[in-house]
């Protein structure tokens, strides 16, 4: 089990960063506890969507881009359109926010910051590959749950702030927070299209560790991870909701005082004392989701070109071109660092839309390819599952509707 340990912990390091630290702890703190039902529906909606990523690995022996290969024609082309169209800006905009949090330890502006810890990302994969994501990713991920535990823990015991009578005002049931409601979805715990990370991930520890997992533990590790992607949009959104919410305090649209604001969310139940501990804590978390990222985009990337030049299985992994890949999203998310900055929140957003409006497309392509021939009858999904999947599909489309008619 050990051994098996990885891509679904990797899954939890990208989740926590953007969707968790900015999303969840925003929705707490504009709208209280109202919004903790659509925050789980989110985590539900999308679990037997992302889970797919794995057991179609784990059962088949091919990554889930060999699966949408083998399924259509368009499948594979459209999921690398998809990915190409909001990796360099997803990228960029987690550098962008870990920047922030660096000037809560280090000199420097955060733009400065943002561009030597996305430098710094790419020294680290280049030189250590899977194995040194890989074992960042747990350490980090472990330590931010402790540390968010414990203020929780804290802050449950002092009671919201401004009490519990407000806790489920106001509303967010309007055409307004339709676009909150948008980046909720879309993001929470992550887009869709990371189901093939973990896909590739499977591959990459099983190169690295020599074991090949079976099904159960393929799983184990991604409900583990899952579970913990979970706990903490929900630990987030518990303190923005008893820290911020009813206070007339609003989170700073300005990232250092984002930043700032969200350590001081920690330090309010904590105490003084733990400032430094939970400002590293979080920029730790933000560095390992600019590592996944880094590496996630780039991976799916080849792994995709590779695949439309005929290659198969395992050879569809190839460090060189995988390298490529990084180099040329870093230099763009740079690039976008460099002279965009100013244009962060249009770029992010636009990545966001993407991501929601593609959510059901991906959602459905994932779900032919595991109940098709590729997969044994055992190894589908069965009732159960079966229907979670299209009520899920279904309300993640009626959102789609709703969100474009709230545009027109």
């Amino acid at each position: 089990m050990l051994k098996a340990l990885g891509p679904g912990i990797l899954l939890a390091a990208a989740s926590i960063g953007g969707s968790h630290l900015v999303a969840s702890t925003q929705a707490g703190a504009l709208y209280g506890l109202g919004l903790l039902g659509l925050l789980l529906l989110a985590n539900l909606f999308k679990y037997p969507f992302l889970l797919i990523g794995s057991r179609f690995t784990a059962v088949t022996g091919r990554s889930l881009l060999e699966g949408y290969q083998h399924q259509s024609p368009w499948f594979l082309p459209l999921y690398l359109l998809i990915t190409l169209s909001t990796g360099v800006a997803n990228i960029a905009a987690v550098s962008s926010l870990a920047g922030s949090l660096a000037t809560a330890v280090a000199p420097g502006s955060p733009q400065a910051l943002g561009l030597l810890v996305l430098a710094i990302s790419l020294v680290v994969l280049l030189l250590g590959q899977y194995r040194s994501l890989d074992r960042l990713s747990k350490a980090v991920v472990a330590l931010l749950v402790l540390c968010t535990l414990m203020a929780a823990v804290a802050t449950l015991i002092r009671g919201p702030a401004a009490g519990f009578a407000v806790m489920f005002t106001p509303s967010p049931w309007t055409w307004g927070s339709l676009p909150f409601l948008v980046a909720l979805l879309g993001w929470m715990p992550c887009p869709l299209d990371l189901s093939a990370w973990t896909s590739l991930w499977i591959y990459a520890r099983e190169q690295d560790s020599g074991h090949k997992s079976s099904r159960t533990e393929v799983e184990a590790d991604f409900n583990i991870g899952y579970a913990a992607t979970v706990l903490m949009a929900v630990l987030f959104l518990v303190l923005g909701a008893w820290v911020m919410h009813g206070t007339g305090t609003e989170f700073s649209q300005a990232g250092a005082a984002f930043s700032q604001q969200l350590i001081e969310l920690y330090t309010a139940s904590l105490g003084a004392w733990a400032y430094l501990l939970i400002a590293l804590a979080a920029l730790m978390t933000m560095f390992s989701t600019v590592l996944t990222c880094l590496d996630g985009y780039p991976r799916s990337a080849s792994a995709s070109v590779r695949l439309l030049r005929g290659h198969r299985g395992m050879a569809v992994l190839n460090t060189n071109n995988q390298r490529l890949w990084m180099l040329l999203h870093f230099a763009l998310a740079c690039a976008v660092l460099l002279w965009w900055s100013g244009s962060m929140g249009a770029l992010v957003t636009l990545a966001m839309w993407v991501s929601f409006v593609t959510t059901p497309v991906l959602a459905w392509m994932n779900w032919r390819v595991m109940q098709s021939r590729q997969v044994a009858p055992q190894d589908r999904f069965g009732p159960a599952m079966s229907r979670l999947a299209a009520i899920s599909l279904g309300v993640l489309s009626l959102f789609v509707v709703l969100f474009g008619i709230s545009l027109v």
